[in-house]
């Protein structure tokens, strides 16, 4: 599903030069966007988009991949630097290949990790190649 099925108030209604987006988009309208690889394989969907509320920032989106109906889905804090939006298919594209997901550090629904800690958070921008930020 695209940000633009969830474009409840129009702000992606007009060309690209008269609203927001692509630069600045709506949170509520990100979630649920699919996620796919540069194999244009499909890895799974943003369920959260976690902000850090001392800054206001965007720290990661977190992704939903494998199981059916929810059962046996595996979740995945993915650092917001590692994604990349791809506006021509109103998706997202994430550089990882589906082995390398499914070997991610992830969790499950109900046991979700602190992403405050800074052993935690240092491993997930390892994993994924992008800046741990200072």
């Amino acid at each position: 599903m695209s940000y633009l099925n969830r474009d409840t108030y129009g702000i992606y209604k007009n060309s690209p030069s008269s609203g927001p987006g692509p630069a600045t988009m709506g949170a509520d309208t990100l979630i649920g966007n699919d996620v796919y690889n540069a194999a244009d394989e499909k890895l799974g969907d943003i369920k959260e988009i976690m902000l850090d509320m001392s800054t206001g920032k965007v720290n990661y989106a977190v992704l939903s991949f494998g199981g059916f109906l929810g059962m046996g889905e595996k979740l995945f804090a993915v650092p917001w630097a590692a994604l990349k939006l791809d506006p021509v298919n109103e998706r997202f594209i994430l550089n990882v290949d589906k082995e390398e997901l499914k070997n991610a550090p992830g969790f499950d629904k109900d046991n979700w990790p602190n992403m405050a800690d800074e052993t935690w958070r240092q491993g997930i921008h390892a994993y994924y190649g992008t800046d741990y930020p200072a």
